[in-house]
C-alpha cells in the first residue's frame, strides 16, 4: 500500500479545535500508453498493476480481442510509459480518447455487446449483500484515504479478482486486464463497482457476457436504458440490507437458489 499512498501534513479542525496531523493521501500517476510506436492515450491512475490497466483499456476500447494478439509489453515506470505491440496493427485514427476520469462515448456502442445477454444466472439477495460486504472490506487504500474506487469480478460464492484505482473506469479495466492475461473467464460472472454506473461502464461489462453488475452507487439514465435493451441486471445503492434493482429483476431471487 505504501507505493500507492503518501503522507502529507494536514490541519484538522473538529468543533473549533485545531490539530496538526499527518494524513494518508492516494497517489495519482500519469501513464502514457503507446501502441505499435504511436501515442494512444495518457491515463491518470493509481501506480499499481499498470500492465493490467493498459491491457484492460485496450480490450475495452476494442483494440485487442485476446491475449494472443499481444506481442510485447514494456513498462517504464520511471518515465510513466507503457509500450505495447500487437501482432497486427490497429487503426485508432479518429477515435475519441480522453483520460480516465470520464471517457468519451465515441468509443462505445451497443454493437460492442453483440447481442442481448440471455444468461440464466440467478443470485439471491443474501448473496448480493454478502458479496458487497466482502467487497467493502477488501480495500486498505480506500480505508486509509477514501480516495480510490474499487472493482471486482465475482461468482456467487465470492470475489475472484479485485482491483482499485483513483479512476472508476481504471479499476474495472484492471480486473479485465488481469482476466485477459491470466485466462480467467468473465462469462456468466458478476461485476461489483464502488462507482457510478454510466453507459460506458455498462457496455464495458455487457460486452464480456457478464449478466449482473452491482454498484454501491447510482446508475445514470442511459445506463438503465442500455441495461434494459441488453438484458443486463443492474443493481445499485447496495447499502446494508437494501438495494435497488433497476433492470432484469428476475435474476435476483428471494432466497439462495
Amino acid at each position: 500500500m505504501t507505493g500507492e499512498t503518501e503522507r502529507f501534513p494536514v490541519l484538522r479542525i473538529t468543533e473549533g479545535r485545531r490539530t496538526n496531523i499527518e494524513d494518508v493521501i492516494a497517489k495519482e500517476f500519469s501513464l502514457a500508453i503507446t501502441l505499435n510506436d504511436r501515442d494512444l492515450v495518457t491515463l491518470l491512475c493509481s501506480p499499481a498493476n499498470l500492465e493490467y490497466l493498459a491491457v484492460g483499456f485496450l480490450s475495452s476500447e476494442g483494440l485487442i480481442r485476446g491475449k494472443g494478439e499481444i506481442k510485447n509489453i514494456i513498462l517504464d515506470e520511471e518515465r510513466g510509459v507503457i509500450r505495447m505491440e500487437t501482432e497486427e496493427d490497429r487503426d485508432f485514427a479518429g477515435r475519441l480518447i480522453t483520460s480516465s476520469g470520464g471517457r468519451g462515448t465515441a468509443y462505445y456502442s451497443a454493437v460492442d455487446a453483440q447481442s442481448q445477454i440471455k444468461v440464466k444466472t440467478e443470485i439471491s439477495a443474501d448473496e448480493v449483500f454478502a458479496l458487497v460486504e466482502d467487497f467493502q472490506h477488501r480495500s486498505p487504500i480506500y480505508r486509509a484515504t477514501g480516495g480510490v474506487h474499487s472493482a471486482a469480478l465475482c461468482n456467487k460464492d465470492g470475489i475472484l479478482v479485485f482491483s482499485e484505482d483513483i479512476g472508476r473506469h481504471n479499476a474495472i479495466d484492471k480486473i479485465f486486464g488481469e482476466c485477459l492475461l491470466k485466462d480467467i473467464s468473465t462469462a456468466e460472472r458478476i461485476v461489483i463497482t464502488s462507482g457510478r454506473v454510466s453507459s460506458e461502464i455498462l457496455l464495458k461489462v455487457a460486452k464480456r457476457s457478464i449478466p449482473i453488475i452491482i454498484s454501491i452507487s447510482a446508475p445514470t439514465d442511459l445506463a438503465v436504458r442500455l441495461a434494459t435493451d441488453l438484458k443486463v441486471t443492474l443493481i445499485g445503492f447496495v447499502r446494508g440490507r437494501r438495494m435497488n434493482v433497476y433492470t432484469e429483476g428476475w435474476r435476483v431471487v428471494a432466497e439462495s437458489p
